[in-house]
């Protein structure tokens, strides 16, 4: 019983350890800050992209 206990309470840690990294993504805007210094690497990508030209 008690190792089932601690096996509860590792995943209710996890779990809310978890919460807390979501949160604090959502709370700075960490995601959009990500993607502002990832933007101009995927542009480059982008604009060298050889395209088909349709008419």
């Amino acid at each position: 019983m008690a190792l089932l206990i601690k096996i509860i309470l590792i995943v209710a840690a996890v779990a809310v350890g978890l919460f807390l990294l979501t949160f604090a993504v959502y709370f700075f805007n960490l995601d959009m800050k990500m993607m502002a210094a990832v933007e101009p690497m995927l542009a480059k990508v982008y604009d060298r992209r050889k395209r088909e030209r349709r008419i």
